[in-house]
């Protein structure tokens, strides 16, 4: 079969890949077999394959793959996130660009243009995955905002409303003001900011004395009620009841005492602005003070911002400052550096804000979650993250699980009056329930749902029940087949949001973990170190990578250096590593698809013992990946395997093997040699599915449906291992002999003879092997050395090739002359400094011995040198 001069990669990831569609290879279907399924971190319906999917997601196919070929029935199931805030800010963005406001739509118009976006963007990521060579069962393709999974969030909602656990509170909750909507605690990060500290006056009533309040945040004096202070701080305790202005607004407020302020912290006076501090609500409700809200749900300022009513609260920060200045009221202004929350999702600086809101209590769910993982019993790898996790578990709070946004599922909430409401999977249900608890004869008119959405975290915290239907029907024969699933692989930063919430569901609707092993990879980096982004324009695009480097190229390329929990320092050079290695398994192909076979010659004695060692080293490398594997190390799986197919298979196998230049090869060791490839493809295919499954095919005229993607994986044996270490030793030989050959400029075609003075330097069987590699005529293990020749060493035993008649021997003295000379003049240099008294009693101990030590390595070189000189001589 004629085989191409290089491997074609585009042609054939599109041709097997959508050969694997139509064969239905990734499809699965409860049968008698065990089931071994992961589901996928759902990527954002607004998102494009960035280098940690990449990631994520090629060890997700190779743990898949490799089920699929031990007998397990396989399922990966695929599936995209609705992502509320992402998806919503996305369409909001698209309207105002056709000059459309959300303001002027109604929640249905604005939900068709959301629709529509996300039946045109949505599926982009998940094609991308194809391109990968991911194989998942795409017939099983899940959205976290379709019928099944929507209809799961809204009873589990309803559920644990009856159960108590789900209730409405006045709060204050982290308001984002980009995205119009409260995110979560968790969803909060905190950075440090160079600030400013604004020390102000303010003005006690009827009088010219002042209080020193400082500030980072003066923008919000309009919403002060009190300034309080510490009852024991002797400085102000006459103060305590009196009143001063508000400056600016000129409000007169209360000077209260409460043991919160801390007399050593700033000026020991703190402003109370309770609708804009956590804090500040908690002393303001104790002292039962007046809350005075200042923004609009943008940030800007509302009417309470008098003259500064619509403005951005930055810009009113610097305005006010400046006011403040004029008037007399600035004491002065500190370069500070404070912690500030910012949103994950849209970077805004975050608001507190009073809202009604609804949470979820978390700390009686959270507990079973919290033991599963402390007792393994759902395993984090590497285990160095229960420290992290049992740290959120033990300090969790309630879950604020409503955003005021459109998108998402909404809440099954049904008012019947502005405070009162039931709670209902439909409407007709909620005014069946308004009715009884009424005893009003009320209509769909008379009711309001909620307008706010849930948590986009509350419909993926089912993720791994719902795909499988099984909050709606809790014991269907999926849900029981594949439940619960094997392994999941995710990133550490949502251990808390996504994975401690689905460990959470899961024993509260199925009492029992919803994965074995959580792996969690690490970040992928730049050479600098830097998180790969767009924003930081450090990130290529995996799509031009995979099509300038193979998707096979592109997936071992990052495995190779990809340590669990760990960052990955990414370089495009490991890409180029992953594509010559295809060319060199490639070119292997090309190679024994080029000899010509004798079906009636035997397999000469070389090449048996070459079977026999590569069959033996098979099921040693086997069993390393095993280990491998159950330790979830994949990139030493990969390297293994990596090293095997270059050195073993490529560098010593086929070199033992191949025929002489113009001859023959035996079918019988051609045949053997086939298999050991195909079980290579197979060992292989995991990390590199694309290229296996062209070799696979290349190798033997198969038949359809005879992918490698369905084979079986090799079967572990036992080995013999002292053949292995004695092919070690022969190898060793080898080496040396080339290396001779090589230094001496002796000729590859020139037949040479080895000695050894002991039987024990080579296992006898071996010798054949040794002969064929390195071009000997005979090999003698009587000692008989002497004359001109060269020495080596192979492990500890000493070997000779005596010179033959293609050695230059006159030059090879000549050479030798010259090493002594040097030698000799080195060694007087070092005898010279060691006469010296002076330098001997001054000189540090260690370097007297150093010098010590040269001449003891001179002294030994030059007589070996002159011994050898009379050899050749």
């Amino acid at each position: 079969m004629g085989i191409e001069d290089s491997y074609d990669h585009l042609n054939s990831e599109k041709k097997w890949y959508q050969y694997w569609l139509d064969q239905k290879y990734f499809e699965s279907k409860p049968d008698e077999r065990e089931s071994y399924t992961i589901v996928i971190p759902p990527p954002n319906v607004t998102g494009i394959l960035h280098m940690g999917h990449m990631l994520n997601n090629t060890i997700q196919d190779v743990l898949i793959r490799r089920a699929r070929m031990k007998g397990y029935n396989a399922c990966w199931i695929p599936g995209t996130d609705h992502a509320s805030i992402a998806t919503e800010a996305k369409v909001v963005a698209k309207l105002k660009a056709e000059g459309i406001e959300k303001s002027s739509l109604t929640r249905e118009e604005f939900l068709k243009h959301a629709w529509e976006w996300t039946h045109k963007h949505g599926g982009i990521i998940l094609d991308q995955l194809k391109s990968l060579g991911a194989s998942c069962d795409w017939s099983r393709e899940a959205f976290t905002l379709d019928e099944i999974r929507s209809e799961s969030v809204i009873k589990a909602f309803i559920d644990l409303h009856k159960k108590g656990l789900i209730y409405k509170g006045y709060r204050m909750v982290n308001w984002d003001p980009e995205a119009k909507t409260t995110v979560s605690d968790e969803e909060v990060i905190h950075k440090e900011l160079n600030s400013k500290l604004y020390f102000l006056k303010y003005k006690l009533e009827n009088s010219d004395e002042f209080l020193n309040v400082a500030t980072t945040r003066p923008e919000t004096i309009l919403g002060d009620v009190a300034i309080c202070v510490n009852p024991e701080d002797e400085r102000f305790q006459s103060l305590i009841g009196k009143n001063v202005i508000v400056p600016i607004v000129g409000r007169s407020i209360p000077i209260i005492a409460d043991e919160y302020v801390d007399i050593e912290f700033g000026t020991g006076c703190l402003k109370i602005t309770p609708a804009h501090d956590i804090n500040d609500f908690n002393i303001g409700k104790k002292h039962n003070l007046e809350t005075i809200d200042v923004f609009n749900d943008d940030a800007t300022l509302n009417e309470n911002g008098l003259h500064y009513a619509g403005q951005d609260r930055f810009v009113v920060r610097k305005e006010i400052s400046k006011e403040l200045e004029s008037l007399g009221l600035m004491l002065k202004v500190e370069d500070y550096i404070n912690s500030v929350g910012t949103s994950e999702r849209t970077g805004a600086v975050i608001e507190p804000r009073l809202m009604d809101q609804w949470f979820l209590k978390m700390k009686e769910l959270s507990k079973p979650a919290l033991d599963a993982v402390m007792t393994d019993e759902v395993a984090l790898i590497p285990s160095k993250f229960k420290n992290t996790y049992r740290h959120w578990m033990e300090n969790v709070h309630d879950w604020s699980i409503s955003r005021q946004l459109w998108w998402g599922h909404q809440l099954p909430v049904y008012y019947y009056d502005d405070d009162n409401f039931v709670v209902a999977e439909t409407k007709e249900e909620a005014l069946t329930l308004a009715k009884e608890k009424t005893n009003k004869d009320l209509s769909l008119n008379d009711l309001r749902q909620d307008n706010d959405v849930l948590d986009t975290w509350f419909s993926s915290w089912l993720w791994p029940i719902s795909v499988f239907d099984g909050i709606r029907n809790p014991e269907n024969e999926e849900i029981n087949y594949y439940y619960p699933t094997r392994d999941l692989v995710t990133a550490p930063e949502i251990l808390f949001f996504w994975v401690a919430r689905m460990i959470i569901a899961g024993y509260e609707y199925r009492n029992e973990r919803p994965f074995e092993k959580v792996y969690l990879t690490g970040i992928v980096r730049d050479k600098q170190g830097r998180k790969m982004s767009k924003s930081l324009g450090n990130s290529p695009d995996p799509i031009e990578l995979m099509k300038k480097y193979s998707a096979d190229g592109v997936r071992l390329g990052m495995l190779l250096t990809s340590p669990a929990g760990n960052d990955l320092p990414f370089d495009e050079d490991l890409c180029i590593q992953g594509r010559n290695f295809s060319n060199k398994i490639w070119n292997a192909l090309r190679l024994i698809k080029g000899w010509t076979l004798d079906d009636s010659k035997p397999m000469d004695k070389a090449s048996s013992v070459a079977s026999e060692w590569f069959e033996a080293r098979s099921m040693q490398v086997l069993a390393e990946l095993e280990e491998s594997f159950d330790k979830y190390r994949m990139s030493e799986a990969l390297m293994t395997t990596y090293k095997f197919i270059w050195d073993d298979f490529c560098s010593l196998y086929l070199e033992a093997i191949k025929p002489a230049y113009g001859d023959t090869m035996s079918k019988e060791t051609y045949d053997q040699a086939i298999v050991f490839f195909e079980r290579l493809c197979i060992m292989i295919h995991p990390f590199m599915p694309f290229i296996s499954e062209e070799i696979w095919h290349l190798l033997k005229d198969r038949q359809e449906g005879e992918s490698i993607c369905i084979s079986s994986w090799p079967e572990l044996k036992e080995y013999d291992e002292k053949l292995i270490s004695d092919f070690v030793q022969a190898d060793a030989i080898v080496n040396g002999i080339r290396n001779i050959r090589a230094t001496k400029n002796i000729p590859k075609k020139d037949l040479l003879d080895l000695v050894s003075n002991t039987e024990k330097s080579l296992e006898k069987s071996l010798i054949p092997l040794v002969q064929k590699l390195g071009n000997i005529n005979s090999i003698s293990f009587d000692g008989a050395e002497g004359g001109a020749g060269f020495s080596f060493m192979a492990s500890v035993y000493e070997f000779f090739i005596p010179a033959n008649e293609s050695v230059d021997l006159e030059a090879e003295v000549a050479k030798l002359k010259m090493e002594l000379e040097y030698q000799i003049g080195f060694l007087k240099s070092v005898e010279k400094k060691l006469s010296n008294e002076r330098f001997v009693s001054n000189a540090p101990e260690q370097v007297v011995a150093s010098e010590n030590k040269k001449k003891e390595d001179a002294s030994s070189k030059i007589i070996s040198l002159k011994a050898r000189i009379e050899e050749l001589s």
